[in-house]
């Protein structure tokens, strides 16, 4: 997870520079430790639609105000009370019915019941940068594993969100892709993770706090660069972003300009965004200019090549005036050429100027893996020859390294499954206690 550094890189002098573009090898990509899964042709497995699975229960941030005023009358209740409980959701950030004093005492069980029914529990939580990062293992209802990230900066607090539990892409050096596919994570469980991490903030739990008057009270950037491929859950997503940027108390009263939707080049996907009335900043992850190396690095690109991408970016900017980001992890000798930073800047030339703007980032590795980030003065040069070309570029600040903090490190720990499966344990157990109880005041009441 990363957000991009406050501060531009520092010009290579020309000693540096001239050894950064010696001849080089180029490194091939491998999965390491793991195999990919494979289709009938031998191709790496592509999954754009999830497996037949028990959905999440219905939650209040699933549904749009006019959906929430119908489940309140369906159990009884005005239609007025449905903005109440946005209210409590969205401004307040609670689900406890005892802090809901608005509503009726005799009801409140039953409201929280209808419309906040549990959707995330946390399992861990590891801080890191004098705790101004910290980040989140949750555990779904069907068990499932996903991760959040939270990092305050000057001004802004930012929280990086997954948008699936596990990912499609099978992309070789993602955390996340070795474990495939299990689901698309609902609106609502997206929608909870800004929600639980306001809770964390309100708290006073996140650290890293500025002077007075330069510290944002709640999560104020949203970047969709967690677990999972966004655009390949396209409908939730969707439905998420509205949550987020209805105003209050529809919604969380986000900026759209806030919230950063990234891909790996799901092109019909990104025309479709494109064509929303919810202009987001829009990132695509594109980590290699040529289709030879592409193809390995991003098994999407055998479906649609690195020129079908840039050239949707590129429509995205034209039919909503947003420069588009591009993402680049630099990983050492597989894709940090001096020729490929020329042929990056040809490509996005070539479509026009003041359109896009690029983030190179140091690969943040899977622990173990032989992959590595690129060396500081070939990152540098990478940059230089990017500017030079006319391409603004800013070279980002990798947050959550000794955190595991690369998309799925934490959820395929195996000390973090164990310690998932012993939350569930307790859920289970408390389950058990309160029914009981349940059971027992029934039997105090009819006798």
């Amino acid at each position: 997870m990363a957000e991009m550094s406050e501060k531009s890189p520092r010009r290579p002098n020309p000693r540096t520079r001239s050894a950064a573009s010696a001849e080089r090898p180029q490194v091939l990509p491998q999965a390491e430790g793991w195999t990919q899964a494979a289709d009938a042709e031998g191709r790496p497995l592509l999954q754009f639609k999830q497996p037949r699975v028990k959905q999440p229960p219905q939650h209040l941030a699933d549904m749009t105000l006019e959906e929430r005023q119908a489940k309140a009358k369906e159990i009884g209740l005005p239609a007025f009370r449905a903005k109440q409980l946005s209210v409590h959701y969205f401004e307040r950030h609670t689900t406890d019915p005892e802090q809901m004093t608005d509503l009726p005492k005799d009801k409140r069980a039953q409201i929280a019941e209808a419309f906040f029914p549990p959707l995330l529990t946390e399992v861990r939580r590891l801080k890191t940068d004098d705790g101004a990062t910290i980040k989140f293992l949750w555990r779904l209802f069907d068990g499932a594993l996903v991760e959040s990230v939270l990092m305050r900066y000057p001004g802004r607090v930012t929280l990086c969100v997954s948008s699936q539990c596990g990912c499609g892409m099978n992309c070789p050096f993602c955390a996340t892709g070795q474990n495939g596919l299990t689901r698309n994570m609902s609106a609502a469980e997206i929608v909870e993770q800004v929600v639980r991490a306001n809770q964390v903030i309100a708290a006073g739990d996140l650290g890293g706090l500025q002077k007075k008057g330069h510290n944002a009270e709640r999560v104020t950037n949203i970047v969709f660069m967690g677990m999972g491929e966004p655009l390949a859950n396209y409908k939730r997503l969707m439905a998420a972003v509205h949550r987020m940027v209805d105003p209050a108390p529809e919604g969380l009263g986000m900026s759209a300009r806030n919230i950063t939707v990234s891909t790996v080049g799901l092109v019909p996907a990104i025309r479709k965004l494109a064509q929303e009335k919810v202009p987001v900043t829009f990132a695509l992850s594109l980590h290699a200019p040529d289709d030879e190396l592409r193809d390995e690095l991003i098994p999407v690109n055998s479906r649609w090549k690195a020129d079908e991408a840039i050239d949707a970016a590129y429509e995205y900017f034209q039919a909503t005036g947003r420069r588009v980001s591009i993402e680049y992890a630099l990983i050492k000798d597989m894709n940090d050429h001096p020729w490929r930073a020329d042929l990056l800047a040809k490509k996005l030339n070539a479509r026009g100027r003041g359109w896009v703007h690029v983030n190179p980032i140091p690969l943040n590795p899977t622990p173990g893996s032989i992959w590595t980030s690129s060396e500081p003065d070939v990152m540098r040069e990478f940059v230089q020859r990017l500017e030079d070309a006319g391409i603004p570029c800013t070279l980002r600040d990798t947050r959550g390294k000794e955190i595991d903090g690369a998309c799925g490190q934490l959820a395929a720990d195996g000390e973090d499954e164990a310690a998932a499966e012993k939350v569930a344990v307790e859920q289970a157990g408390e389950a058990g206690q309160a029914g009981e109880a349940g059971q027992a005041a029934e039997g105090t009441s009819a006798s």
